[in-house]
């Protein structure tokens, strides 16, 4: 599975990173970057956690 952001939407507030932080990562300047292009299989969990997660909505599984 691939994870899409929709940057537009984005407002970096981390919850991501906290729920998997070795694929969500936020840089010094707030942006957000995802650190994998594949999701591995042992962090999916934590990964459609995250994705659940973002009130904005701007994170995706496909």
């Amino acid at each position: 599975m691939k994870i899409v952001v929709d940057f537009d939407q984005c407002e970096a507030n981390g919850i991501c990173v906290g729920y998997a932080p070795d694929v969500f990562e936020l840089d010094d300047e707030d942006n957000l970057h995802v650190s994998a292009d594949d999701v591995p299989a042992d962090r999916l969990d934590d990964v459609r956690t995250a994705v659940a997660q973002c009130p904005k909505a701007a994170l995706k599984l496909q």
